[in-house]
């Protein structure tokens, strides 16, 4: 049999260990999820009692200990990982020595944005325009070609908006070249898409070819970092259509193991561009927790596992929010007390029963990460914010005045 007939056919079944590649808290929501299928799970990261560590087993070793490796590949059924910077070495000796139908390439693929935007485009979808950069010479001529505003990239590594520099001015070529260059990897410039929406969706693979996609989110980031996704996202049902689409056909082209996120720009005349891939659960999906009939983290160990995929239908308007170090206090003062701070509930009003604790038309789900230590802009955890219509979800962020320097 071949390998890939008997990685179509496999299934791990409920009761087996499921091991993790990161304990942050991308594993610990799939392991609370998973736990619910059966599935028991371990995780290995160089972080004491790391926020998946707290729910299930830990090995506590770096990411490119290759012994530490080969403890979870003996204590695993499966391997998955929960973000895409694995040591490549680690991930090739893993596919030898356990089964991780995700594969390594996917990895590869996606951990350097130019092979990224090379397969996106084999895929049949569009990337902004861009140009390898080897030397300041070459940022010159690209960006004389590309026109400015153009966005300067590592290769590798950026997350958060790290590694990355909106070049604005030809003033700004040489100190941008200087700054990113020093990561030693590989620099691509793209051309600055002027869009009017940032959207994504979650999709999601089997590796007998099942194929189901989440409703798309509409994503507003705050100094580089996702604040809210909104959904129903604010666009046309066409525009929408196509989003999930593209998504399913890329997850297709790629022969995708397990969650893809495909991050996309929409412009004002309606096109849309990939932006970025994740291969993992991701930030903007978290709103599938209660929203959706089946959450992103459930989707992704029915995947790994080569289970039937769960339905995706959104159950209700959801607005997600990050809660981030600064606002870590306010939110935990409002779960123990049991009242959201605001400034503003007197005016709204025919707010239903069931959102009465609040004041507010939502009702509010609170995902604290447990990770030791705090720090501003570091993520925290997450409150999905289900509602009759995202404006009150919108409405609530703005009017707590726990998000106050946050516009919407």
């Amino acid at each position: 049999m071949s390998a890939a007939k008997e990685r179509k056919d496999r299934v791990i079944r409920p009761g087996s260990t499921i091991g993790v590649l990161g304990g942050g808290q991308l594993g610990r929501m799939m392991a609370l999820a998973g736990s619910n299928l059966g599935y028991r799970f371990i995780a290995l990261d160089p972080t004491t009692e790391a926020p998946c560590g707290q729910v299930a087993g830990q090995i506590v070793a770096g990411y490119g200990d290759q012994e530490a490796a080969r403890e979870l590949a003996k204590r695993a059924d499966v391997i998955t990982y929960e973000f895409e910077n694995v040591d490549a070495e680690v991930a090739a000796l893993l596919e030898e020595e356990a089964y991780v139908p995700q594969g390594s390439r996917l990895l590869y693929t996606t951990q350097h944005r130019l092979r990224e935007k090379r397969a996106v485009e084999a895929a049949g979808a569009k990337v902004a325009p861009y140009a390898e950069i080897a030397s300041e010479d070459d940022l010159r001529a690209a960006a004389d070609r590309l026109g400015l505003p153009a966005v300067l990239k590592t290769a590798t590594g950026g997350y958060d908006g790290k590694g990355q520099w909106v070049i604005r001015s030809e003033e700004e070529i040489g100190p941008a070249y200087a700054e990113l260059s020093r990561a030693g990897t590989e620099l691509v410039l793209e051309q600055f898409i002027p869009f009017v929406k940032e959207l994504s969706v979650i999709a999601a693979r089997s590796p007998r070819g099942e194929i189901k996609t989440f409703p798309v989110a509409e994503n507003i980031h705050v100094d580089n970092i996702l604040h809210v996704s909104i959904v129903p996202a604010r666009a046309d049902a066409s525009v929408l259509k196509e989003a999930e689409r593209l998504a399913a056909r890329i997850a297709e082209s790629m022969e995708a193991v397990g969650l893809l996120a495909v991050e996309m720009f929409l412009t004002g005349d309606g096109e849309l561009y990939v932006n970025e891939l994740a291969p993992r659960p991701h930030n903007s999906g978290h709103y599938t927790m209660e929203a959706c009939a089946t959450s992103q983290f459930e989707q992704h160990v029915r995947a790994v596992c080569n289970l039937p995929l769960g339905e995706t239908t959104l159950r209700t308007p959801v607005v997600m929010v990050n809660v981030l170090g600064e606002h870590l206090d306010a939110v935990t003062e409002a779960v123990v007390t049991g009242q959201w701070l605001s400034d503003a509930e007197s005016g709204l009003a025919d707010v239903p029963d069931t959102a009465a604790t609040t004041g507010f038309n939502v009702i509010p789900k609170v995902h604290l990460y447990g990770k030791n230590g705090s720090a501003p802009k570091r993520k925290m955890g997450h409150i999905n914010l289900l509602c009759g219509d995202v404006r009150d979800g919108l409405d609530f962020i703005q009017q707590t005045n726990i998000w106050r320097n946050q516009h919407l």
